[in-house]
């Protein structure tokens, strides 16, 4: 029954995700990066947060702008090619990752509500 899940996880696991809606402001290409795009989204009440994001081969820069987004706000930040990456977007990909598709709301919501 959970073959081919990858962990499995408490209830109380899952709480500690904080996962809201957020708009892309603007995209800038990484120098040296040919997959990574910046991301800057606004959160709402949370402000604005950077995010790198490697979308180059599926997404133009004018596809993301303005575009809403589901965003895992608490991931720890890490360093990508010398920018620091304040959490990540969600996306679906197929089994060879040849098709991704950003998650997004069904309709429209604020910015910085929150997804359970």
């Amino acid at each position: 029954m959970t073959e081919g899940i990858l962990n499995i996880v408490d209830f109380s696991d899952w709480e500690k995700l904080d996962i809201r809606v957020a708009q892309i402001k603007s995209v800038e290409d990484i120098e040296g990066a040919d997959k990574l795009y910046k991301l800057s989204l606004d959160v709402g009440d949370l402000g604005e947060r950077t995010i790198c994001a490697g979308l180059k081969e599926y997404y133009s820069k004018d596809e993301l702008k303005d575009k809403k987004i589901i965003y895992f706000v608490n991931l720890k930040p890490r360093k990508m090619r010398g920018v620091e990456s304040q959490g990540m977007l969600l996306a679906a990909s197929n089994g060879d990752h040849s098709k991704v598709i950003l998650l997004t709301p069904e309709s429209e919501i604020e910015n910085g509500s929150r997804v359970s």
